[in-house]
């Protein structure tokens, strides 16, 4: 009877320091460190200040594969965070918007990172449709470049001016349907959010702030996470 005992205890106490050697191994997320890390992004909800409350969850999708510290994340992981400041226009108070970005997803693995918005976002580049005509006044209006939204325009038409991301509060309306998006790639060259000013903190998040309209984010521009508010590449 008593060797049964000590047979039980054993295999418990193997078990034990199994299950813990077990736990010791799991794969933790790895922590993105590096300051000059960017990633270009697609929110997955709109987001305007002032009507989106602080503590709200955001997400937001990789729009490119990108390289950090501790190997490349994939196109498409997703993104995870919050709203850490959120505050609408006043007549002497700017609009003022700020999302801390935690952590990273996607089917092999995660990554820890701490991220924010900021005023950066890569523009759309229209596709050139192929000219498949024989007719030399064809191939001139096939020329054209598009960068609007909506159907290419059609020949002899003037095309309507590039739309960008703005904080004008009568355009991308929360409640209204988001236009269909032109075969289109994004820029190499990012630009600023219209409008909108930066400024980061001495706990190194990064606010947008504007004095002209509330700031909105929609759910089809590349926006750019990073560490910190980057600067414009020479």
């Amino acid at each position: 009877m008593l060797w049964n005992v000590t047979a039980v205890g054993r295999a418990v106490l193997t078990l034990v320091l199994a299950s813990a050697l077990l736990f010791s191994q799991t794969k933790r997320p790895s922590l993105i460190s590096a300051a000059s890390t960017e990633f270009p992004v697609i929110m997955r909800q709109r987001v305007e200040a002032g009507r989106t409350p602080v503590g709200a969850k955001v997400q937001a999708k990789l729009a490119v594969a990108t390289m950090t510290d501790v190997g490349v994340i994939p196109l498409d992981a997703i993104f995870s965070g919050e709203v850490i400041e959120s505050a609408a226009k006043t007549p002497t108070m700017p609009s003022r918007l700020a999302i801390r970005i935690d952590s990273a997803q996607w089917k092999s693995g995660s990554a820890s990172v701490k991220v924010y918005l900021t005023s950066w976002f890569y523009p759309l580049t229209a596709i050139t449709p192929r000219n498949l005509s024989n007719n030399p006044e064809d191939a001139s209006h096939s020329d054209r470049t598009w960068t609007g939204p909506g159907n290419y325009p059609m020949p002899g038409s003037p095309a309507p001016p590039p739309r960008f991301p703005t904080s004008d509060p009568d355009k991308d309306k929360e409640d209204g349907p988001v236009p269909p998006a032109p075969s289109s790639n994004i820029s190499q060259h990012r630009v600023v959010m219209k409008n909108v000013e930066s400024a980061r903190s001495s706990d190194g998040a990064v606010t947008l702030t504007s004095t002209r309209s509330n700031i909105k984010l929609d759910k089809t521009t590349t926006y750019v996470l990073a560490t910190s508010d980057v600067l414009p590449k020479n």
